[in-house]
This record gives C-alpha cells, sequence and structure tokens, in this order.
C-alpha cells in the first residue's frame, strides 16, 4: 500500500511539471539554447522520486571536481533505468544519449524530447553513432554535457564491462573533457514486482575530468582503458567501504 501510495505521489508531481516543461520549452526556447528550464523542471521530479522516501540516500561523493560551467562528455557505468534519474541533483545541464525504446515509455519518453536528448536505433551502429557525434557536438558547443553510457547497454550483473569508444571520439573530436561518474545502489532501489527498497542507498562518485588536452593527445584506446580501469577500481572501492 506504502508503495502504491508513493508511485501515485510521484506521478502526479511528474504530470503537473511534464506540462510545465512543455510550457517552458516554447517560452524560453529563444534565450535558453541548454533548455536549462526544462532540465531543472526535470531535477525536481528527481528530488521528489528520491527525497519523498526518508530512509532512502543518494550520496554524492567528488562534486568538487565538477566545473558547472565547463560542458563534458559525461560516462557512466549503466545497471538500471534508475540511472538516468539518480544523477539529476549534479550541477550540470546535459543531454542523454539513449535508444529509441525508452522514448516509449509514458511521461519519461516524451520528457527526453523536451530535454533535446539525443534519441539512437541500436540496430544500425554507424547510423546510432554519426548521430551521436554529430548531435552531442552541437550540444557541447552551446555549453551543454552529454551523458553517455558507454558500455552501450545495461550490465546484468553489476560490474562494468568494456567500453565503446564513441564516448570518447565525441569528447576529443568536440575538444572537451570527459567526466567519468561511477554509480552504485540503483538497482537495489526498486525490488521484485515493482516494491520500493526504502532504505537504499545509491552512490554517486564523481572523479577527477580528464582534460580536453590530455583527450587530445594521447590515442583514444588509451584514454579509454584508464578510464575502464579507474571506473572498475572505483566501485570496487564503493562497495567495500558499504
Amino acid at each position: 500500500m506504502l508503495t502504491i501510495l508513493y508511485y501515485l505521489v510521484c506521478l502526479a508531481v511528474a504530470l503537473v511539471l511534464y506540462v510545465a516543461s512543455f510550457i517552458a520549452l516554447v517560452v524560453c526556447y529563444p534565450f535558453d539554447k541548454k533548455r536549462c528550464v526544462v532540465h531543472t523542471l526535470s531535477k525536481w521530479i528527481t528530488d521528489v522520486i528520491f527525497g519523498l522516501p526518508p530512509f532512502m540516500k543518494r550520496e554524492v561523493i567528488g562534486a568538487e571536481n565538477i566545473d558547472p560551467k565547463q560542458a563534458y562528455v559525461m560516462v557512466l557505468n549503466h545497471n538500471s533505468m534508475v540511472d538516468i534519474i539518480c544523477i539529476y541533483n549534479l550541477p550540470l545541464v546535459f543531454k542523454w544519449v539513449s535508444k529509441k525504446e525508452v522514448y516509449r515509455i509514458p511521461i519519461v519518453g516524451r520528457l527526453l524530447f523536451a530535454h533535446g536528448d539525443i534519441v539512437i536505433n541500436r540496430a544500425s551502429a554507424k547510423e546510432a553513432m554519426q548521430l551521436v557525434h554529430d548531435r552531442g557536438k552541437e550540444w557541447l558547443q552551446k555549453g551543454a554535457s552529454v551523458s553517455i553510457f558507454p558500455e552501450g547497454t545495461r550490465s546484468k550483473d553489476g560490474e562494468i564491462h568494456n567500453f565503446k569508444a564513441g564516448a570518447f571520439i565525441l569528447a576529443k573530436d568536440a575538444g572537451v573533457p570527459i567526466l567519468p561518474i561511477v554509480l552504485d545502489g540503483t538497482n537495489t532501489m526498486v525490488r521484485k514486482g515493482w516494491l520500493m527498497n526504502w532504505r537504499n542507498k545509491i552512490t554517486i562518485r564523481v572523479l577527477p575530468p580528464i582534460s580536453a588536452a590530455e583527450v587530445e593527445e594521447r590515442p583514444i584506446k588509451e584514454v579509454m582503458a584508464d578510464v575502464h580501469d579507474t571506473m572498475v577500481e572505483t566501485l570496487a572501492e564503493i562497495r567495500r567501504n558499504k
């Protein structure tokens, strides 16, 4: 019963801010090229989702590594749909790279459209990579970050698997830093049967960025391997310290 009530409150808030998002998109479009207002409204939705349960925690470690005025290519490990909503408390405006199937989810799909997120068709890898590159550069040039799961899909075992190069190519071509972020606890927030884990803890660990100069100077494969290994080590450290 408590879970149902929680979902109803979240849905009510989401519906109100969903409507507000499209109003904001139209009204603010001429002077809000990064769509900061729409992003803020989505942040409010996630603040309710994570703030309503009194014992649910969302901890950010390493926020000092973020320059709010800098656009980044953000790379994150991927365990569940909760990954997408949990990082809206970071002080950045960002655009997700997401598979087209997500856009079929009621409310969520339309909100991602309002954000200006980058929709890809994973059935055509070459076309998807070109779209991420072109649209990603457009947003980065406007000052918005681009958020990518470099594994390309969800991890089935909770571990970090091999990365694809798209995020790193985009950062190199756009001349921006890479911001690695490690997530833990996102796959335990919702239990079997859509029941909430009221004492769930999500850890968001922001690692020091890889500077644009380093991304430019070093081979992509080396940068990708270093970021991957650092994220794997960080995830293991988070779990040891639970």
